[in-house]
């Protein structure tokens, strides 16, 4: 059901030229999609209530969204109404595709109303679609009864009317009183001035810090390099397939392989960590830093 600004129009009205569904042809079309998955129906069902998502749709047109679009996401949760509605719970079509329309809507809104997610939770959409009201009510009354209230106790009040908790309430206020600015945008007036992006912090490793790291890596390899040239070629062996390998040999496989008991392997290991430990602290605790 995708739209576009020309068809915008034509579509229009001839959704609200489609029929007027009585309660039993409406029941009739819904058991014929649920039992029958008859298609046929189903579009009938949909064209006739497409005025209802076009009407539902036009009342978020302040939130800035292109109608055609907000007709569009009301179409989609109409559909999705359609799919799921059961004609034996006894209530009409359009009561129940009433919630499924606003819902997808809002959605849509709220998804598209920041690069920074908004919200998804009860409350959060809550107060996205009734702050700005609740304030002004609250506002009207407090003129109208002579009270001047700060921004904390207007804060409060809305928490309290809305129902949700007062830090829902500040955060969303932050929300609804920005907009998103460009990274790309310049800092000031000036053509070469520097642009915002230039201004973040580079979570990268700095030169410094990447130079360190190598030259560490590879003197602990030297060392390393150093510790086990001091073993025996079966101690090497068992360091190698103990430690080396992505996938470390077992002390049985390696009993098995150099004729020795499972203990004895282990006896081996333990003698040769041994050794290279006393070799790798003949170079200080810096070593052992490293290794840690």
């Amino acid at each position: 059901m995708a739209l576009d600004a020309p068809q915008d129009f034509t579509f229009t009205r001839r959704a609200m030229k489609a029929e007027m569904l009585d309660a039993e042809t409406e029941l009739a079309l819904a058991y014929a999609w649920r039992d029958e998955r008859d298609e046929a129906a189903l579009h009938r069902l949909i064209n006739a209530y497409m005025r209802l998502a076009i009407s539902m749709a036009g009342k978020f047109r302040r939130y800035g969204a292109p109608m055609n679009d907000l007709i569009q996401e009301a179409g989609l949760g109409l559909m999705k109404a359609a799919d799921k509605f059961d004609p034996d719970r006894g209530v009409r079509f359009s009561t129940y595709a009433v919630w499924w329309i606003k819902a997808s809507i809002q959605e849509y809104v709220m998804r598209n109303w920041s690069m920074v997610r908004t919200g998804s939770t009860s409350s959060q959409k809550s107060l996205f679609f009734n702050m700005r009201r609740v304030r002004a009510q609250i506002e009207r009354e407090a003129m109208a009864q002579g009270e001047s209230l700060d921004g904390y106790q207007l804060r409060e009040m809305i928490a309290h009317e809305i129902g949700v908790p007062l830090r829902d309430v500040e955060m969303m206020e932050g929300r609804l009183s920005g907009s998103d600015f460009s990274l790309n945008a310049t800092q000031s007036a000036d053509d070469d001035g520097r642009e915002w992006i230039d201004a973040l912090e580079d979570e990268g490793a700095q030169a410094e810090e990447i130079v360190s790291h190598d030259y560490d890596t590879m003197a602990l390899r030297a060392w390393l390099t150093e510790a086990m040239g001091i073993l025996n070629t079966r101690e090497r062996l068992i360091v190698r397939e103990r430690k080396l390998r992505d996938v470390p040999r077992t002390l049985e496989s390696l009993g098995q392989e150099l004729g020795l008991s499972k203990e004895r392997v282990r006896q081996l290991e333990v003698a040769a960590f041994a050794k290279m430990r006393k070799s790798l602290e003949e170079h200080g605790s810096e070593v052992m830093a490293l290794l840690d």
